[in-house]
């Protein structure tokens, strides 16, 4: 099965909900247009829409395509293996990748693409590890983000995203994560603390603003 199809056949199945990643993202953009480079469904330009920003996505996935396409969105299907955007450089205020790097072979030629025909981007990625999925391999489990299930193929920490957006020409501007224990009183402020001094193990995902160097 190539990538088109395991994503075809996610989307027959998902319906995309709003999580972090997404929260985050959003708040991270104050004005278009935007491209949603992984759109699916079509859910971030809802949320887009809600706040009065134009957007257009790309996504590998067919099904997601029409998915969004019938919410009315103006929706491509494209595939990232790397042939060049098919936009005017700077066509765009921000280029947003959500869940989308993780998913590719070489996220580095996406990113670059990103940054050329958009002037600043925004991605999130989760941290593969993270507290809990080394505590999944130390009992001998295969961590959650890992499974063969989730199409995951390019694993990401800190360190691995901040290289890989050098690689690509960009440096972190704005960045912000989650960790466990949030709805806990008492425990969410320690984690919180944890998650800042020490990302790449007490975040559980990434979501950065990242500016052209």
């Amino acid at each position: 099965m190539n990538v088109a199809n395991f994503e075809n056949e996610k989307w027959r199945e998902k319906k995309q909900g709003i999580n972090f990643r997404l929260k985050t993202a959003l708040g991270m953009i104050e004005k278009g247009p935007i491209l949603d480079l992984g759109c699916g469904d079509g859910i971030f330009l809802e949320l887009l829409k809600e706040k009065g920003i134009a957007g257009e996505g790309l996504d590998i996935s067919e099904v997601a395509v029409e998915k969004a396409k019938n919410k009315g969105f103006l929706a491509k299907q494209f595939d990232f293996g790397g042939s060049p955007l098919p936009f005017a450089d700077g066509a765009f205020a921000s280029a947003v990748l959500l869940d989308v790097l993780e998913h590719l072979y070489q996220p580095q030629n996406v990113l670059r693409e990103a940054g050329r025909v958009a002037r600043e981007v925004v991605a999130a990625v989760p941290n593969f590890n993270s507290l809990p999925a080394r505590l999944q391999a130390l009992r001998g489990r295969a961590p959650e983000n890992n499974l063969p299930k989730k199409g995951h193929i390019y694993w990401f920490n800190l360190s691995v995203l901040e290289n890989l957006l050098k690689e690509s020409g960009l440096a972190i501007a704005e960045m912000k994560t989650n960790t466990i224990f949030e709805n806990r009183f008492l425990l969410k402020d320690i984690f919180k603390l944890l998650a800042k001094v020490f990302p790449s193990l007490f975040a559980l995902s990434f979501v950065v603003k990242a500016k052209k160097l």
